[in-house]
C-alpha cells in the first residue's frame, strides 16, 4: 500500500506558523504569517504527527502493536492472521486468507487517501519472489551495488566469510584507516544480515573496531566482501508450512576477548530446519 501526501496527514499538537508563500501575499503585508492546520513537509515533526495518526486509527481498529517494533501491527480473528509493516508511507501486509486484503483496503480507505500497488517484488532492497510452494528473499541487487560502490565488484571470491581461528584486536599494531570509510563499509552488509545470516558473526565482529579501525579490521571487512562476491545470488528460502520453532543454543568462553580477557558467549539459533 502506498499513502499519498502520507506526511500531510499528519495533525499537528502544537502551534506552528510559516512565511507566506512567495506569489501569495495575502493583503500585500508580507509581515503575516499563515497558522498550519496540519503537518507539512520540512517540519522537524511532520513524521511524527503522522506516525501518530496512523497509530491512534490502527489501535482503534483492533490492531496490537508490536512490543520490539513499533511500527509492526497484527490482529487475528479466530485463525485469521493479519500483520502490517509501516514503513514512512508504505505498508506492507501479509495475510493468511485472501479476503482480509479488500477488508484492510476498504477499512485504511475510509481514513486516507491510498492504493494497493499488488503483491510485493521490491522493497527496500530487498527481493522477494513467492511461488506456490513458499518464499524467497534475497537482497542480490543490493548486493551488486555496494561491491560496485567499494570497487569490490572484481575481487577473487573466497570461501568463509571470516579465517577461522581469527582474533582481531583494538591493539593490533597495524596503520589506522579512515575511520568514516571503514563505518560506512560496515553500514552496508550490516544491512545485508536480514537476509545473509551466513556473515552476521563476521560483520559483528569487525563492527568493534569503529572507533578507531587498524588495516588488519579492513582487510578482514574486504574479506566479507569477496565472500559476498562469490555467494551473491544466495537467497533464504522459506516453504510452505515452515516449522517456526525456534532453537537455540549457547557457550561461555572464559576469559576469551584479547583486549581485556573477559569472558564472552556465543550462540546458534536455528528457525524450524
Amino acid at each position: 500500500m502506498d499513502v499519498k501526501s502520507a506526511v500531510l496527514n499528519g495533525d499537528l499538537k502544537e502551534e506552528v506558523y510559516v512565511e507566506q508563500p512567495e506569489g501569495f501575499i495575502l493583503g500585500n503585508d508580507a509581515k503575516f504569517v499563515c497558522k498550519l492546520k496540519k503537518a507539512l513537509y520540512g517540519l522537524k515533526q511532520a513524521l511524527r504527527a503522522w506516525y501518530n495518526r496512523l497509530d491512534k486509527y490502527l489501535q482503534q481498529q483492533g490492531f496490537t502493536k508490536g512490543s520490539a517494533d513499533n511500527k509492526l501491527y497484527t490482529q487475528i480473528e479466530n485463525d485469521k492472521l493479519l500483520i502490517i509493516v509501516v514503513y514512512v508511507d508504505d505498508i506492507i501486509f501479509g495475510i493468511n486468507e485472501e479476503s482480509m486484503s479488500q477488508n484492510l483496503d476498504s477499512l485504511m480507505q475510509q481514513e486516507f487517501e491510498m492504493s494497493l500497488l499488488g503483491e510485493l517484488t521490491y522493497f527496500l532492497g530487498l527481493q522477494v519472489q513467492q511461488i506456490k510452494y513458499g518464499i524467497f528473499l534475497s537482497h542480490t541487487k543490493y548486493l551488486k551495488q555496494i561491491l560496485k560502490k567499494y570497487r569490490m565488484e572484481d575481487s577473487k571470491p573466497v570461501c568463509t566469510p571470516m579465517v577461522i581461528g581469527c582474533s582481531l584486536s583494538s591493539n593490533d599494531e597495524y596503520p589506522t584507516v579512515n575511520q568514516p570509510e571503514y563505518r560506512s563499509m560496515i553500514g552496508s552488509p550490516l544491512y545485508l544480515t536480514s537476509t545473509r545470516l551466513d556473515i552476521m558473526h563476521a560483520v559483528g565482529i569487525v563492527g568493534r573496531f569503529q572507533a578507531n579501525p587498524k588495516e588488519s579490521h579492513l582487510q578482514a571487512v574486504k574479506r566479507i566482501f569477496k565472500y559476498l562476491q562469490g555467494t551473491q545470488y544466495f537467497t533464504l528460502w522459506y516453504p510452505t508450512n515452515t516449522d517456526l520453532t525456534l532453537h537455540a543454543y549457547t557457550y561461555v568462553y572464559w576469559a576469551r576477548n584479547v583486549d581485556d580477557r573477559k569472558s564472552t558467549s556465543g550462540g546458534a539459533f536455528y528457525m524450524g530446519s
